[in-house]
């Protein structure tokens, strides 16, 4: 399993600890870390996060994403507009288990700002421990594991056949957008990389299109 740690710039002094929390209790995984970093010159959005989070998704560079920002909602709901994203909302230990347990999804978003008091690191490094835990999708409780596991392949069903075809979606994005996006070298370097090592040939093909 492959585990992108990637921010907002907003909350850039928090990138560290998102990672080297993700390290300790993600020991099964390989964690990679895209920032947004304190040092970088160019600021990203929730929004520019959510579309570079989709695409190291959907073109399988990895398999899931730590992200955040202020509030946590906004990149929350930012990721769920990309076609094949499936991000919850963690503010909480207990949020992030049902998350992983009944949701199976494949995205989680942090508040980092919003009533971050002097308790806001433990509950992070919670929060995250509790994600990753136990595998992902084993449904919970145990006792209705196998309804709620059938429910989320239902939502997961709908969610595809409401949205639009990945490619199409990247491929419609305005050029000063896709501008900014290929500016986070440390994302397009490493999903170009993966691509020509392991993707299809259409998915290849599909990326160059729309960002070459």
């Amino acid at each position: 399993m492959k585990v992108a740690v990637i921010q907002a710039s907003s909350q850039a002094s928090k990138n560290k600890l998102i990672y080297d929390t993700v390290k300790v209790f993600a020991k099964d995984a390989e964690v990679l870390n895209f920032g947004c970093f304190p040092d970088e010159n160019e600021k990203y959005s929730y929004i520019e996060i959510s579309i570079l989070a989709g695409l190291l998704l959907w073109t399988e560079a990895v398999d899931f994403v730590v992200t955040g920002c202020s509030s946590g909602q906004g990149m929350m709901l930012a990721c769920n507009s990309i076609p094949g994203v499936l991000c919850g909302y963690v503010p909480s230990p207990r949020d992030a288990y049902l998350f992983a347990q009944i949701n199976n999804g494949n995205a989680v978003s942090l508040p980092l700002g919003e009533e971050y008091t002097y308790g806001g690191e433990e509950n992070l490094k919670m929060t995250i421990k509790a994600l990753f835990s136990e595998p992902f999708g084993q449904g919970w409780p145990e006792s209705e594991a196998e309804r709620k596991k059938a429910d989320t392949l239902l939502l997961k069903d709908i969610r595809a056949k409401s949205q639009i075809n990945a490619e199409d979606f990247f491929a419609s994005l305005d050029d000063e957008l896709l501008q900014k996006i290929m500016k986070k070298k440390n994302v397009i370097d490493y999903i170009a990389f993966h691509l020509d090592k392991s993707a299809s040939c259409l998915k290849r093909l599909a990326f160059d299109r729309s960002f070459y």
